[in-house]
């Protein structure tokens, strides 16, 4: 596989970069310490036949529409900050590595300034290197994912990265604007006429009583950050909170209603690059407003698009001064009740009378006990705008620690992603927990995981006042 650029490809790519913008500082003797933002944009849809959600759904058959990586970087006196969302649902370990690893050597900046998400729809692929090669070792019927498909899809990017850096745009000012989202969202926990507290509101749910019921913890705001160069909009970074997915494991492969609203925004304004991506949604779904049939998608998608184009109407602009980038280390411990030693993953792993699914959720857990064993952390990156700050959280977050992010610093614009390294699985609170939270999609020990989020989250959010 490609390794990305080579020495030689650097030097002449960073020789022309810096070369342009010289050029930019002599027309504009402001440029100098000034911002400038370049997008791009690729398709990352996977061959028919590609492993859906690891394999455990149905493979690709058809391509309803496209699934994309968007992204932007921010050029200043600094190191370049790169962020890319992507219409994938999971990046795990030794990918996600490897894609900044890639993106930070075609930006000239380093893997911890590079930012990616996956917006998390379940009828895209998920990849993680490691379990990939444990799911061929071991023989599994199934595959959880084409590792060369991977590399064509990061270096697809990264070229469209790099040309990307030959046209930036001078960012003279930012945009915050935010809106309510009717309709869309609900937590996934609720209490049944019984008294009972269940958190079987999925995606799709057929129950009508579980739909039926309050919805919850939830953010209901739509928020969106953007670029202006002048009085020209650049580019739009819009974010809301809940699993993007109305039906779906059939393999029909989709952006769902969060990507044809994003795509209707492109086309109304194309001017304007439309960045979407998925807050913290671990327990939040569109449950209480979806029971699976397909006409939801465009119901759904019609209340995003009416949030997106709100908070568009509502923006007000500020001048860009000065930029800060800082990361904070998470180590959250590894999951090690029963069934998830690594003892019980190797078995379960190696168990073929068990059905496939299993088996491959085995070798996620055993990727991602590698990955802690071997020393790796997860970095919360934080892009301080002045009047907006941006997060980027791992895995499915919980709603609620969004809501504590925001409320750490009610002077500014916070912006909470999710879906950043995935290796974690689900990251619950202990609230969830105690009413009993309980998921195989999660590879970390749900007793520890708050105290731990919490602390790092802190150092964020307000790096000033922690210890």
């Amino acid at each position: 596989m490609k390794r990305g650029l080579t020495r030689r490809e650097f030097l002449g790519s960073a020789t022309l970069l810096n070369g342009m913008l010289s050029l930019n500082s002599l027309a504009h003797p402001d440029m100098a310490v000034s911002y400038r933002l370049a997008t791009f944009s690729a398709d990352v849809t996977p061959p028919l036949g590609h492993p859906l959600l690891a394999g455990i759904y149905t493979p690709a058959l058809t391509v309803v529409d496209p699934l994309l990586a968007n992204g932007f970087v921010l050029l200043g006196p600094d190191q370049p900050m790169v962020l890319v969302a992507i219409d994938w649902c999971e990046i795990r370990n030794e990918a996600y590595a490897r894609w900044r690893t890639v993106l930070a050597e075609f930006a000239h900046t380093i893997p911890e300034r590079v930012l990616v998400t996956c917006l998390h729809q379940h009828d895209a692929p998920l990849f993680d290197m490691e379990a990939q090669k444990l799911v061929k070792a071991n023989q599994l019927e199934g595959k959880l994912c084409d590792l060369d498909f991977l590399e064509q899809g990061i270096q697809r990017v990264a070229s469209a990265l790099r040309e990307s850096l030959k046209v930036p745009r001078r960012v003279s000012s930012i945009g915050i604007g935010q809106a309510r989202v009717d309709k869309v969202a609900s937590n996934r926990r609720v209490e049944t006429r019984g008294g009972n507290i269940s958190f079987r509101r999925s995606s799709a749910t057929p129950d009508p009583e579980i739909r039926e019921a309050p919805v919850g913890t939830i953010d209901p705001w739509l928020k969106t950050i953007s670029f202006w160069d002048g009085g020209h909009p650049i580019a739009a970074l819009s974010c809301y909170a809940t699993h993007p997915q109305t039906h779906y494991g059939k393999g029909q492969v989709s952006s769902d209603f969060v990507g044809l609203a994003r795509a209707r925004m492109h086309k109304e304004n194309r001017s304007v690059s439309q960045i979407y991506v998925t807050g913290c949604s671990g327990d939040v779904t569109v449950g209480k407003y979806n029971n699976g049939c397909p006409q939801n998608r465009a119901a759904l998608m019609e209340r995003l698009y009416q949030g997106l184009v709100s908070a568009w109407n509502a923006t007000k602009r500020y001048a860009l001064d000065k930029v800060n980038f800082h990361s904070v280390p998470l180590q959250l411990l590894p999951r090690n009740s029963p069934g998830f030693t690594r003892s019980d993953l190797n078995k379960r792993l190696t168990d073929r009378s068990l059905p496939y699914s299993k088996r491959a959720l085995a070798a996620m857990g055993l990727s991602s006990l590698k990955h802690i064993e071997e020393g790796h952390k997860i970095d919360i990156p934080v892009i301080d705008f002045g009047p907006a700050r941006l997060v980027l959280m791992p895995g499915e977050t919980f709603v609620q620690y969004q809501l504590w992010a925001q409320e750490m610093r009610p002077d500014s614009f916070v912006m909470v992603i999710g879906y950043g390294e995935c290796a974690p699985g689900y990251i619950p609170t202990a609230k969830a927990v105690a009413e009993g939270w309980d998921d195989v999609w999660m590879w970390v020990d749900p007793e520890a995981a708050e105290p731990m989020m919490m602390r790092a989250l802190r150092k964020a959010i307000v790096p000033e006042d922690a210890p």
